[in-house]
């Protein structure tokens, strides 16, 4: 018999669940959070800050040799990548952050029981693997959270060398030259931003219609054009023939298809990159024999308070439908832990969760697109407005891209905004309130917006939707 350990609540998976942790401990609970890896999950190992700490490079890289001399900016020429520094710097960022909710684990008196959690009840955990032998958790609650893993394509099998996922690409110590990039979501033109910055030949495959298919229409179509002027490759409609597949010993040659088998493009890359969104981590840790739980395309199920159907036991994060976003699971981590703990939590509302995609230029969008809002039957009014036409973004060096709002016809209320340009995620906050207090854009662009900023094209695209745009 192993050691046995009695909480409050007790949390499967170290990931963005530590957020509700920590809110957890404020309540007065005690708190048992189980993880096999390092904590802060594949957000802060795999994912959001090590990719952002990499793009982050390519757009200072891009702004000093290619707008450096316009900038004014002598010897800008000789500036070039050193990938290994880069790579270490991407590595120090990670252990800062870990180190950080490692601290506030220890500050928050919150017991981190490290190994691999199998559930053996709706409370209770068994804990092996690691460093403290066998151990048996039960709880109050048990929150699972345990995160996601990248997808993988039938043919297109990763093998760390030359099929490669998001995961491997990570910890590459080099910039392959010629890379190929199958799926054109958030991950994928990251990925397609990042390496063509690096000075890659990019190529993106995406089997829908057009690249980042979930987002509004014309986003897409906007970051296609830019995408294309900065020499980046586009197959929309289109997949790589997993039959055409001939591995070489330092490069894979392929043909990409089009979904109607009209064209097939021959093609040769150092490397492949299957970036097709991620898959949900809810086998072999017991839900199996859970009563009353129910899994959807292996998600848990889930209501707006996080409660599966079983009692006492809530989930969060990749492993509930929904936006698979670090900060979406941060705060269904905290409505489902003062849930639990007897208070009443506004329920989450997946049409508030803000998205951010961190090409160049960034992309990011809160609420309905165009085509969402009218396939619900809403009457709608829409306001646009290019960020050329800022003075701030003159001066950025910035041009590209627009704000859009989508305003109910009737109310103004607003119902979803889009943008694309410079700093678009730090832009997206404004509209992200708008839509949680029902604000009108008539608000938005009653607000006065200080001049000169890129929130100015947020007024803008506010008047427009009652065809006032001043700058225009």
């Amino acid at each position: 018999m192993g050691e046995q350990q009695r909480f409050d609540l007790l949390i499967l998976g170290g990931g963005m669940s530590y957020v509700g942790a920590i809110r957890a401990a404020q309540l007065g609970l005690s708190v048992g959070l189980i993880e096999r890896d390092r904590l802060g999950g594949t957000c802060l190992n795999r994912g959001c800050i090590p990719s952002k700490a990499l793009l982050e490079t390519a757009d200072l890289l891009h702004r000093v040799t290619e707008q450096g001399g316009e900038f004014g900016l002598a010897g800008h020429d000789g500036i070039s990548l050193d990938y290994p520094a880069l790579a270490r710097r991407r590595d120090a960022v990670i252990d800062k952050h870990v180190g950080g909710v490692e601290f506030l684990m220890k500050k928050n008196k919150i017991t981190v029981l490290h190994g691999n959690g199998v559930l053996s009840s709706p409370t209770s955990v068994r804990v092996s693997g690691g460093d403290d032998g066998d151990i048996d958790a039960a709880a109050d609650n048990l929150l699972l959270a345990t995160g996601s893993a990248p997808r993988s394509l039938a043919g297109l099998d990763p093998d760390g060398r030359l099929i490669i996922t998001s995961d491997e690409a990570l910890t590459r110590s080099d910039v392959p030259g010629r890379v190929t990039i199958v799926g054109a979501g958030a991950i994928g033109v990251e990925w397609a931003s990042m390496y063509r910055d690096f000075g890659a030949e990019v190529t993106l495959v995406e089997f829908a219609d057009r690249i980042v298919p979930l987002e509004d229409r014309e986003v897409g179509k906007e970051l296609a054009r830019v995408f294309k002027k900065r020499g980046i490759a586009i197959h929309t409609a289109s997949t790589i023939d997993p039959e055409s597949i001939n591995k070489g010993d330092a490069d894979v040659s392929f043909q990409i298809a089009t979904k109607d088998g009209a064209k097939r493009t021959e093609l040769t890359s150092d490397v492949i990159l299957v970036a097709v969104g991620r898959r949900p981590l809810t086998e072999n840790i017991g839900l199996e024999g859970i009563d009353g739980l129910k899994l959807e395309r292996g998600y848990v199920v889930v209501d707006e308070f996080m409660r599966t159907g079983v009692d006492h036991l809530y989930a969060i994060g990749d492993i509930v439908p929904g936006f698979a976003l670090a900060h979406v699971a941060s705060h269904e981590a905290v409505v489902a832990v003062e849930h639990l703990a007897g208070h009443e939590p506004e329920p989450v509302r997946m049409n508030l969760m803000p998205r951010v995609t961190f090409c160049r230029p960034q992309i990011a969008s809160v609420g309905m697109s165009e085509e969402e809002a009218q396939a619900h039957g809403r009457e709608v009014r829409i306001g646009s407005f290019p960020f050329r036409a800022l003075g701030k973004a003159t001066i950025v060096g910035e041009i590209d891209g627009f704000a859009k709002l989508v305003a109910d016809a009737e109310t103004g209320v607003l119902l979803g905004a889009h943008i694309i340009g410079a700093h678009a995620g730090d832009l997206l906050a404004e509209p992200t309130l708008a839509m949680l207090v029902e604000g009108t854009a008539a608000e938005i662009a009653m607000s006065v917006h200080a001049h000169p900023t890129l929130t100015e094209v947020l007024a803008e695209a506010a008047l427009a939707v009652d065809g006032s745009a001043i700058h225009v």
